[in-house]
């Protein structure tokens, strides 16, 4: 006798069913149609794209900063024209209400800073430099050594090209020269047997171009609340001349940049991409 399960032929309703499932394995398995996406509507994508610019915004106003290095006093580190991201969360002054949300880090001696100038004279002007002196130390150079709580200091970060001179190698024993007039007369209350003794809440700063640096020696310490933060890395070098810096006009400045566009692939220093900041 023949099988009538085996020989009965679906019904039409049956055969639309059999050919959904075919083309649909999902609802072979008897899952649920899902329901159609619906298009983003104008408002709803002006809210995304605003919400990633105040997103990006914030992080690069709180968190990363882009600095310029305009001059060579921290060569061979920090090359005239390197672009750098600066880390302003880490550096910023502890506070109760943050707690553990803000990564904060106490600045160590070594460590290479952007700051706010403490030179009167130039208002708002950022600086970068390495940090040598932190509260309680006490420093000087002897022929252009320089020695921390009575101990000489291995600097294989300094420039090698080095031209004596000899204030800034025997500091602070040489006769001072060219100095801001508030250093002048700040800098004698903080001088003991022949060192300076950094006191608390401020810092020593020096370039890594030790003969070619305008820094502590010449317009002081460095107080807590002007630190912004550390470099990071290198995001982008162009071959840079050093007065660029002073060619402050409009007419300069659209003169680089149109230089800049003309030879951005030649005059890119690419093996500085990427490049950290120690």
């Amino acid at each position: 006798m023949q099988d009538k399960s085996l020989t009965k032929k679906p019904g039409k309703k049956n055969d639309k069913k059999n050919d959904k499932n075919n083309g649909n394995p999902k609802e072979k398995a008897g899952a649920p149609e899902l329901p159609e996406r619906q298009k983003e509507t104008l408002p709803e994508s002006i809210h995304s794209i605003a919400s990633v610019l105040v997103s990006g915004l914030f992080i690069i106003t709180f968190v990363f900063q882009a600095f310029e290095i305009p001059s060579g006093s921290m060569e061979n580190t920090l090359l005239i024209g390197d672009h750098v991201f600066v880390d302003r969360l880490g550096p910023t002054a502890k506070a109760s209400y943050t707690g553990p949300l803000v990564p904060y880090r106490d600045i160590h001696r070594g460590e290479v800073i952007v700051f706010l100038t403490p030179n009167p004279s130039e208002p708002g002007l950022f600086l970068v430099k390495r940090i040598m002196g932190t509260p309680g130390d006490r420093l000087h150079l002897e022929k252009g050594v320089l020695f921390i709580n009575g101990v000489a200091q291995k600097e294989p970060y300094l420039n090698p090209v080095h031209e004596d001179k000899l204030y800034e190698d025997n500091f602070p024993r040489e006769p001072a020269y060219a100095l801001t007039r508030q250093w002048e007369d700040d800098m004698p209350t903080h001088i003991q047997a022949g060192e300076l003794v950094i006191p608390q809440g401020y810092y020593f700063g020096m370039g890594d171009n030790r003969s070619g640096s305008r820094d502590s020696r010449f317009w002081g310490l460095i107080p807590r609340e002007n630190i912004i933060g550390r470099p990071l890395f290198v995001y982008w070098s162009f071959q840079t001349p050093a007065d660029q810096v002073n060619k402050t006009t409009f007419q300069d400045r659209i003169f680089f940049l149109f230089h800049i566009i003309t030879h951005f692939v030649g005059e890119t220093r690419w093996n500085r991409m990427f490049h950290a900041v120690h």
